[in-house]
C-alpha cells in the first residue's frame, strides 16, 4: 500500500515562500511520476505542476511557472514543492498525488493519478 504524507504548509504573508514535502512509502517511488494538485475553497482540484519519474522532465501550469520548481529525490522517497512569490490566489490545500503507469507523458488530469496524499493547507494574506 503506498502513502504519501505532505508537510510544509502554513500561513505566510504574499510575496513569501514556503517549502512543501511529500514523502512516500510502500511502493517504488522511482517509478512514479509525481504531482502536485491544489483545491481552493468552492473550486475544482487543479493541475500544479509534475516531475516525470525517468528523466525528470517537469510540466507546469502556467498560473505558477516561474514561481514554483518541483524537485524529488529518488534516494529518500520525496517530492519538494519550493513555492517562491506567493499570491493570494495559491491559497488552497495542496495534494501530493502519484502515478503509477510509467508513461511517457505527464499528465495534468487528477484521474491519472493513482495515489494521493492527505493535503496540506496553504494559506497567502494579502
Amino acid at each position: 500500500q503506498v502513502q504519501l504524507v505532505e508537510s510544509g504548509g502554513g500561513l505566510v504573508q504574499a510575496g513569501g515562500s514556503l517549502r512543501l514535502s511529500c514523502a512516500a512509502s510502500g511502493g517504488t517511488f522511482s517509478r512514479y511520476t509525481m504531482g502536485w494538485f491544489r483545491q481552493a475553497p468552492g473550486k475544482e482540484r487543479e493541475f500544479v505542476v509534475a516531475i516525470h519519474w525517468r528523466n525528470g522532465r517537469t510540466s507546469y501550469a502556467d498560473s505558477v511557472k516561474g514561481r514554483f520548481t518541483i524537485s524529488r529525490d529518488n534516494a529518500k522517497n520525496t517530492v519538494v514543492l519550493q513555492m517562491n512569490s506567493l499570491k493570494s490566489e495559491d491559497t488552497a490545500v495542496y495534494y501530493c498525488a502519484a502515478d503509477r503507469t510509467n508513461q511517457i507523458v505527464i499528465y495534468t488530469t487528477s484521474e491519472k493519478y493513482d495515489y494521493w496524499g492527505q493535503g496540506t493547507q496553504v494559506t497567502v494574506s494579502s
